[in-house]
């Protein structure tokens, strides 16, 4: 299994499963740094590795009135601060090969979103970046397919490489699990992230906005834990989603993050404790 380090943190390779979370898109400086500071007090307190994530802008929204951020130079100015503050790697998503250079001045993490993961320009602009490449899998991709995906990556010679299952189309509005995909992926020999969030989310459920539903992710959480073959949680969240200006309908609340990553350790716990007796 391939080791992939940022900071202080290490996934993969049997290390404690990591925590990538954060609000869907950059709404405000003061509330990303309320966010931000949330979770680190409460992954310090569970001491659970953390990574924090929110996009700087979002191209891929439902409808042509949706929010899609303040700007790519003002969200990276926040990310920066947020680095700097809470002294925490920090996740973005990137949508065209021009915005990488800018945005691995302040990512340490770079996601290439789950529509664009078959594009082998943007993929190799990643890996050329130097930074880590999480690479969603797409809604239409097999697990197996996502070899590929990551070969382009590690063309460039860069094998810090992340495949994150964020859920399969199922019909229309709707997607679906299927957790062998963790063990299949685990098969590249990369670490393997579950979006516990978006693999709920029913796209374009209301026309102009896509819904959720976040009160499964504890369960869904749990579920991943317990196959031992995912290596770290996505969650996005909010302390008020029904204000939030994207995936409103798919966020988890904030004050429900300490109850799911207590359940999810217990079961990791279960698992460390199994392999050394």
């Amino acid at each position: 299994m391939q080791e992939v380090c940022v900071q202080k943190v290490t996934i993969g390779a049997g290390k404690p499963m990591v925590l990538i979370a954060g609000p869907c898109v950059i709404e405000s400086r003061d509330l990303v740094m309320q966010i931000a500071e949330h979770i680190k007090r409460l992954t310090d307190e569970l001491k659970i590795p953390y990574i924090f994530k929110s996009s700087y802008t979002k191209a891929n929204r439902t409808s042509i009135g949706s929010f899609t951020g303040l700007g790519m130079q003002e969200g990276l100015n926040i990310l920066q601060e947020v680095k700097d503050e809470f002294e925490l790697p920090v996740l973005t998503d990137v949508h065209t090969a021009q915005e990488i250079p800018v945005a691995a001045e302040t990512a340490d993490i770079i996601q290439i979103p789950a529509f664009l993961c078959r594009q082998t320009e943007l993929l190799l602009a990643a890996g050329s970046s130097g930074k880590i490449v999480n690479i969603k899998k797409g809604q239409f991709t097999a697990p197996w397919d996502m070899k590929n995906a990551a070969d382009k990556v590690s063309s460039t010679g860069n094998n810090n490489i992340l495949l994150t299952e964020r859920g399969t189309t199922f019909g229309y509005n709707n997607l679906v699990v299927d957790f062998r995909s963790f063990m299949e992926m685990r098969k590249t020999g990369y670490p393997v992230i579950y979006d516990a969030t978006h693999s709920l989310q029913k796209p374009s459920a209301s026309g102009g906005v896509s819904g959720g539903q976040p009160e499964y992710v504890k369960q869904m959480s749990m579920a991943a834990a317990a196959t031992g073959a995912v290596d770290g949680l996505f969650i996005e969240t909010h302390p008020n989603t029904k204000e939030a200006l994207s995936d409103a309908q798919s966020m988890l609340p904030m004050d429900q993050l300490k109850d799911l990553l207590t359940a999810v350790k217990k079961i990791e716990m279960m698992f460390y404790e199994n392999n050394n007796q």
